[in-house]
């Protein structure tokens, strides 16, 4: 029998080495899957998995190996059924508030000091999209169930340790005033991260997180993800094929490296961050610690009921006494080991302003409401020895 012609040199260089038959053995790590397309045996086999009828990959679009393990790894981290990735953390929120209804003439209940992109996700976008939206403080109960009753949200929305104030979201209550009004819960996870945490085991219906931080955890890979029911996780999958705000398969595998060690990282994280602002209360120039691992903090007893001994999570937040924009930057320009950075969860220690970054875009009055003035500095504690962290901290302070 003839053998079959041999293809041309650039036909070859095409496609020599690829589609090698699958071996008897399994890698020890998720592979990076960076494929577009899949391609079968058959145009039937391939209409199969397009008709939901076989498991399978079709398009990066709509899914593929290395990002559903990472979903899959959160899910089970968070007590979830499944999972949806996404390119950012706000695309991950913008997707859980459209899926669980946000629509126009629909209502939202939110927290009043949410992460600042947040804020303006929901005063801006939607309610420019005719959305009503309604902030209030969620540590209030009877205020929230007093305006869950007025309004009749779709949803309410909150942050389990918000940004920046380190305020903590009684998931349980809120979900049973939520869930009251047939509305469904939201929380933002991204502070406590599921080592702390998991919302969904609380009453939740969606636990948000923007894999930038904690999740993937050494501030090199830009993620998001939404842990939900098997049935909202498939709205969010034909809602994300549409829009295509996809997770890549190469930052899957970085945020899914990332997240074997988050129980490690986190540990030292709130170890630190307990030591910092232990520390910071005693200090002359600190007007204020927002820290709940702090007996002082006004939700202390309820930190500890929800976290129990793991810790009070890796993020703290502090007034300089008497301080301006200004005079915050002469601190953190004096840091040297603390680095200025629009981001946190970093294995490195970093400091932000809050009111020209993470919530700039609320007006003077907007972050007077909130609670955020020009001398607080929010600070994420990294893995280094907390003893140089206290040290680049005295000398900055020192010098205001």
């Amino acid at each position: 029998m003839d053998k079959a012609p041999k293809k041309t040199f650039e036909t070859r260089a095409v496609h020599a080495g690829e589609r090698m038959p699958a071996g008897e053995y399994f890698p020890v790590s998720t592979p990076i899957w960076p494929t577009v397309g899949y391609s079968y045996e058959s145009m039937a086999e391939m209409d199969a998995v397009f008709a939901g009828e076989r498991r399978g990959y079709v398009y990066l679009r709509y899914a593929n190996p290395t990002v559903n393990a990472f979903e899959q790894a959160v899910a089970s981290l968070e007590g979830g059924e499944a999972a949806q990735a996404y390119a950012s953390g706000m695309a991950a929120i913008h997707a859980a508030l459209l899926a669980a209804g946000a629509q126009v003439g629909a209502t939202i209940v939110a927290a009043l000091d949410l992460y600042g992109a947040t804020y303006s996700l929901l005063r801006q976008l939607f309610q420019h999209l005719g959305v009503q939206v309604h902030m209030v403080d969620a540590t209030n109960l009877q205020i929230v169930a007093a305006t869950l009753q007025e309004t009749h949200p779709t949803l309410l929305f909150v942050e389990t340790i918000s940004n920046p104030l380190l305020k903590i979201a009684e998931t349980s209550a809120l979900a049973d005033l939520a869930h009251g009004c047939g509305a469904a819960l939201l929380v933002d996870n991204t502070f406590a991260s599921p080592y702390l945490f998991r919302p969904l085991e609380h009453g939740a219906d969606y636990a948000v997180h923007s894999v930038t931080k904690y999740l993937s955890g050494h501030g090199d890979v830009l993620a998001g993800v939404v842990v939900t029911s098997a049935a909202n996780q498939q709205i969010l999958f034909e809602m994300n094929k549409l829009v295509g705000s996809v997770l890549g398969p190469f930052e899957a595998w970085l945020a899914l490296r990332g997240l074997k060690t988050l129980p490690l990282r986190m540990r030292q994280q709130c170890q630190n961050a307990q030591r910092i602002a232990e520390w910071l209360c005693g200090h002359p120039r600190v007007a204020r610690v927002n820290y709940p691992g702090l007996p002082e903090h006004p939700q202390h007893e309820l930190a500890r009921r929800l976290f129990g001994d793991r810790g009070f999570g890796g993020v703290l937040s502090f007034e300089i006494a008497g301080a301006d924009k200004n005079t915050a930057y002469r601190f953190m320009d004096a840091l040297e080991l603390c680095l200025p950075a629009t981001t946190l969860g970093d294995i490195y220690t970093l400091v932000l302003h809050p009111s020209t970054s993470s919530h700039r875009s609320l007006t003077p009055e907007e972050r007077s409401r909130v609670g955020i003035t020009d001398g607080l500095v929010r600070l994420s504690a990294g893995i280094e020895a907390v003893e140089d962290i206290l040290a680049d901290l005295e000398k900055a302070l020192g010098q205001i």
